[in-house]
């Protein structure tokens, strides 16, 4: 029989127990109050509206994760490059992130000849960093395609005068092989449209929808830029896309599928990807970091709520080839 001082001690015991199991739950209480008021925010901020409650609840659980992701990625990110952050994309799995926004189509579906000219090949010298926006050759980040930040490029830079032109037009009127405009089309056959279309309409003219749509004829034919030819980078030459860069905003393909990517917020990515091309931006520029890190400018269409006010840098002059992400495998670039 258990005497008084064991009673007493097997009483403290479980009232000690019961304490820490009070203070365990009343910690999760608290951390998924905070995370469901991180959520609301987060909703109010985006215009996020869901059909149902069990639609909510998956959609909760999910921003959880990636929150809780995010902040164990930055709190241990002493010797890393850069930093990821909650964006519009919080609330997706990063299957339904690649599938919702990475649709690029690489040279292997196509029938396009690949041209063998490259008129950079002989430039000895470029500069040590580049900057398209700062001489106004770069159009605001868009949340949509990417196939014309080439063509506006080099016509500021052969016309002197920088205009926006219509993504919608090749969604809407270049159906016709497997690019199906910018909408997961190869950036080849875009500039191939323009050219057989004598040109492209204004973002003014024919503004972007976000959803695929009938031609319309009428804006169609209100063509205010055009291009002559296009040409590939040799492939898998970072030098060769730098001397590229260096002269004109560049059409590049990257994998842009994994979490860091999803989330990226900061600094230079030098993070792990593959080279499975599933999304088209722009190199609009090239330099050196702070910390002596040589980085690719990307130009994003994901809206300026990501990344740095929608731009990436990107890790340049890496071991492999093909460079970061498969960047240096499939630039091309417009001719005026």
């Amino acid at each position: 029989m258990a005497t008084n001082n064991q009673l007493y001690h097997i009483s403290l015991a479980l009232l000690l127990c019961l304490g820490l199991w009070t203070i365990q739950v009343t910690s999760r209480t608290l951390q998924d109050d905070t995370m469901n008021e991180r959520h609301e925010q987060w909703m109010d901020q985006y215009g996020k509206v869901y059909k149902d409650s069990q639609e909510r609840e998956k959609r909760f659980k999910i921003f959880a994760e990636n929150v809780n992701y995010i902040e164990a990625f930055n709190n241990v990110a002493n010797n890393k490059r850069y930093t990821l952050g909650v964006n519009q994309f919080a609330d997706l799995t990063n299957n339904e992130f690649i599938a919702s926004r990475n649709k690029f189509k690489g040279h292997m579906c196509s029938s396009i000849t690949k041209t063998t000219s490259f008129k950079y090949e002989n430039v000895s010298a470029v500069p040590s960093t580049v900057d398209w926006r700062k001489k106004g050759a770069v159009t605001p980040v868009k949340n949509q395609g990417q196939c014309v930040a080439a063509t506006e490029g080099i016509h500021k830079l052969t016309a002197g005068k920088l205009i926006s032109l219509s993504e919608q037009e090749l969604v809407d009127c270049d159906t016709k092989g497997v690019d199906q405009g910018c909408e997961g089309g190869l950036m080849d056959d875009a500039f191939k449209f323009i050219i057989q279309n004598h040109g492209l309409s204004t973002e003014a003219k024919y503004p972007y929808q976000g959803v695929d749509g009938t031609c319309n004829a009428n804006k169609a034919s209100i063509n205010a830029v055009t291009i002559t030819g296009y040409e590939d980078v040799p492939a898998n030459n970072e030098q060769a896309l730098q001397k590229a860069v260096a002269n004109q905003p560049i059409s590049v393909a990257i994998d842009a599928s994994g979490s860091d990517f999803q989330f990226y917020k900061s600094g230079v990515f030098t993070g792990s990807c593959g080279t499975e091309l599933d999304h088209g931006v722009t190199a609009v520029g090239y330099g050196v970091s702070n910390d002596e890190t040589k980085y690719w400018l990307v130009k994003n269409s994901w809206g300026t709520d990501w990344g740095e006010e929608g731009y990436i840098r990107m890790q340049r002059g890496v071991d492999a080839a093909e460079g970061l992400c498969g960047i240096a495998m499939e630039a091309s670039y417009p001719t005026a």
